[in-house]
């Protein structure tokens, strides 16, 4: 798909379709965020309908490549756990004490079924906030760390 980005006075997103219509306030979603981050993106309207589809942004020109990375990574924040240092409680509702590629943190797990598992050894954890923490490979994590989350899993 031929289209463009750019950021108008407002610093509001803007898509230039391949017609030459532009559309402002566009909001760019990853359709596999966690498996497929590389692939598929679309580019939604304010009232998120689907405006383009994007198979492969790299395909982009290099600025609007850039504009769009820039959208996603504000729209995804989760945070890697790298250590869980404590939990409150082995069941829930607890508090988790734990350092992330952003620091360390704590958050509240609401129930069990808040873990997810991933594809390969990979977990999704959301805290009672919604805010999704990530653990990539749970084989890599520290045996203090490993101990304590097999308790929940």
């Amino acid at each position: 798909m031929n289209v463009a980005l750019h950021r108008d006075a407002f610093g509001r997103l803007v898509l230039t379709d391949a017609q030459g219509v532009q559309h402002v306030g566009v909001q760019p979603v990853r359709a596999f965020p966690l498996s497929a981050p590389g692939e598929g993106v679309s580019l939604l309207d304010g009232r998120g309908r689907e405006l383009a589809w994007l198979d492969s942004p790299h395909a982009l020109a290099p600025a609007s490549r850039a504009l769009l990375d820039e959208e996603l990574a504000q729209r995804e924040f989760v945070p890697e756990i790298r250590r869980l240092r404590a939990v409150s409680s082995f069941s829930t509702p607890s508090t988790w004490q734990v350092d992330t590629d952003r620091g360390a943190t704590a958050f509240v797990l609401k129930g069990e079924e808040d873990i997810r598992r991933l594809d390969g050894r990979g977990l999704l954890i959301a805290d009672r906030h919604g805010v999704a923490f990530r653990v990539r490979d749970v084989s890599a994590l520290d045996r203090h760390s490993r101990r304590l989350l097999e308790r929940f899993l």
